[in-house]
């Protein structure tokens, strides 16, 4: 390949820098600064050199965002800082209530400053930049690991390829909403009825199922764009010292900011802020469901800290759910997991909010005799929270003469074993156990959920269908499947037997908390599982504890102990695991014993910044291993932090309070000596 002369090649750079410029104040700024001509005439002179001159091809040419050879499957990248979902507020008592909690933690009663932002309504998305080059962006997922998404989010016209402005961090981490707006949205759907193909419900599936293209060429195709809201990781040799000013740095390196973001003092200005934006929100060019408010110091932000999966110093307070009259056309009753009989109402379809909702929830016998509801009523149909449709109202003006009314099942209506209701409990429940049907299907989905066994590739319909055909009967004759077996499957080709019975042999090597979690007791979640394992370290001393043993337990409670010992006093419960374990299911059981020498017993850690050479997940659990409890926040009952690249308030405020502080270095040397 020629090598590029230097004359050109200054001439390739300066196009590059223009042209990314020329979109930025077109994409970000919506401030054009040169006409469609002018613009044309440079792109084809660059791409012109870069036909020539291939090896010479920029990583933050505007040419690199048409996209590149499909994918066969997407990696996964795991969040050094977990992406948090939000609490929600739906009322301005309850937005009230939220405030009160800040100023009770902050021991303060002065009013609070506070960034309002509108809450687009698409897909929350990671982008890493180190040196202010792009790195890789990935979704959200389960707050802990994405998608690696970095091809497809290259083709977004407003997401920098390389940072512009003075003092780029060194590694920077930009968290924000991919949307599509109402416009693309709409020239989207023409384009797909005019080529007689399936169009999109809503912009937000639009946006997701545009990022989730294996071919990256698609994703450029349609007219996303990025608003950035917040930051991960951040290593740089300052801080802003505010929310706001983080977002107008962002702003300077050339992402695109809210418009109508405001930074206002105090809950009654917050609420004020929610009244003005939902009168605006319907003129609006793209879709919100709501308002998240952010604490703006971020000092502040550290002192509040976190909840288990939120944030405590923000909250999304969540617009009205949209309604629309229609008619019950009849009830189903579908049988859960644990045996719930649920009722869902059969609708005529209507478009609510975005959704065309042909059914919804009617939750329990009690809901429906709350609402007294018939077969052939009009009914108002809300979705609540923007996320589940429920019905809400009966309209008794529209009662047709031959309305009937809902009987509930006395028996189950896939197994007919009785229905039973504990007293007590609003949901009714199918007796049949395991050897219903319906709840066989779900206990196999639910062991082979990512959390729980982590079987890759064992879906919702192959479970299903496997069960139909009588193929398995229980999670343990996931185990005795082969490859013949499951190619006689519908769309069940050799390759893919292959790979799920390869899936379901690595899934054998559990952890005790994970299998905990799979086996589906009632009300055992994982953190739940992970303190059953650290009491008790093994699965028989808790299938033989009593409920009064399991109550000394902190975090376990009367109705968890009573499910917990009713699952293990089942017989068939016992044969399933002894079948499991029989088939090779195994984990490593827990020394109690030495938990009590333990070098890091009763010391309080605390991490902060960025980690380059294990990643925050894995040092937590490292320090956890050594007994110590890892907080979020520090203070003085801190014993030692370990500060990483890009370390902020937490550091500064460990100095402060004179608590020891190591690098990553230094921690890494600390583990490698425990382990000798």
């Amino acid at each position: 390949m020629a090598s590029i002369p230097e004359s050109i090649f200054e001439e390739y750079k300066q196009l590059v820098a223009e042209l990314n410029q020329h979109n930025h104040r077109y994409y970000v700024l919506d401030d054009p600064s040169v006409p469609d001509s002018e613009y044309d005439r440079q792109m084809r002179a660059l791409q012109e050199i870069e036909r020539v001159y291939v090896d010479a091809v920029a990583e933050d040419s505007p040419t690199q965002r048409v996209g590149g050879a499909a994918l066969q499957s997407f990696s996964q990248i795991t969040h050094v800082l977990p992406m948090l979902s939000l609490d929600n507020a739906f009322s301005d008592a309850e937005l009230e209530d939220f405030e009160r909690k800040v100023k009770d933690r902050l021991n303060q009663t002065i009013e609070i400053d506070y960034v309002c932002e509108p809450k687009l309504d698409g897909a929350a998305v990671s982008v890493l930049y180190r040196d202010g080059l792009l790195v890789y962006g990935a979704t959200r997922g389960d707050g802990s690991v994405g998608e690696d998404i970095t091809a497809n989010v290259r083709t977004i016209k407003n997401v920098p390829l390389k940072l512009q402005g003075d003092n780029i961090p060194e590694i920077l981490e930009v968290r924000g909403e991919i949307y599509l707006p109402k416009a693309g949205f709409d020239a989207l759907n023409e384009a797909a009825r005019a080529a007689g193909g399936k169009t999109f419900v809503n912009p937000r599936n639009a946006a997701a199922g545009s990022l989730r293209q294996l071919d990256s060429k698609v994703t450029a195709s349609r007219p996303l764009e990025m608003c950035a809201y917040s930051v991960g990781q951040y290593q740089a040799e300052s801080t802003p010292s505010t929310h706001q000013g983080m977002l107008e740095a962002l702003g300077g390196w050339g992402f695109k900011l809210n418009e109508h973001m405001e930074t206002v003092t105090g809950i009654d200005a917050c609420a004020d802020y929610y009244k003005r934006l939902a009168q605006r929100r319907n003129k609006l060019p793209y879709d919100i469901d709501g308002i998240v408010y952010k604490v703006n110091q971020l000092a502040l932000q550290e002192r509040l800290g976190f909840v288990a999966k939120a944030p405590r110093w923000a909250i999304a307070r969540k617009f009205p759910a949209q309604e629309e009259m229609t008619q019950l056309l009849g009830v189903e009753f579908q049988v859960g997991r644990t045996g719930a009989i649920t009722p869902v109402a059969r609708l005529q379809p209507v478009f609510v909010g975005g959704v065309t909702v042909s059914n919804a929830t009617l939750h329990n016998r009690d809901e429906i005799e709350r609402l007294g509801v018939r077969v052939g009523d009009f009914v108002i149909i809300r979705r609540a929270g923007d996320v589940i449709p429920q019905i809400s109202k009966v309209v008794l003006e529209k009662r047709p003469p031959n309305a009937e009314p809902i009987l509930f099942p006395e028996r189950c209506p896939v197994c007919q074993s009785s229905v039973q209701r504990n007293e007590g409990e609003a949901v009714a429940r199918c007796s049949g156990g395991l050897f219903c049907g319906a709840q066989i299907k779900e206990a196999i989905k639910h062991f082979a959920s990512r959390k729980a066994m982590d079987i890759d590739g064992l879906g919702d319909k192959l479970v299903e269908l496997m069960v139909d055909e009588t193929i398995i009967f229980s999670v343990a004759d996931l185990y005795d499947l082969d490859e013949k077996r499951l190619v006689g499957l519908e769309r069940m080709a050799e390759k893919s037997a292959a790979n799920l019975v390869a899936a379901i042999t690595v899934s054998k090597q559990t952890t005790l908390a994970k299998f905990l979690y799979a086996l589906g007791i009632r009300e055992v979640g994982e953190a739940t599982a992970q303190t059953l394992a650290n009491n008790f370290g093994a699965i028989e001393p808790i299938a033989q504890a009593s409920a009064e043993e399991l109550l000394e337990i902190d975090d376990i409670g009367p109705v968890v102990a009573r499910h917990i010992v009713n699952f293990f006093r089942n017989p068939d419960n016992l044969s399933i695991i002894e079948a499991l374990r029989n088939a090779g299911v195994r984990w490593a059981d827990i020394d109690l014993s030495s938990q009590d020498s333990q070098p890091l017993k009763g010391q309080t850690w605390v991490l902060t910044g960025g980690m380059q050479i294990m990643s925050r997940a894995e040092a937590k659990d490292a320090l956890q291993a050594l007994g110590a409890k890892v907080a979020s926040s520090v203070s003085a009952k801190t014993n030692q932090v370990v500060a990483g690249p890009g370390a902020g308030s937490k550091l500064t405020k460990a100095e402060s309070l004179g608590i020891p502080v190591m690098d990553e270095a230094q921690f890494m040397d600390f583990l490698s000596a425990q382990r000798q």
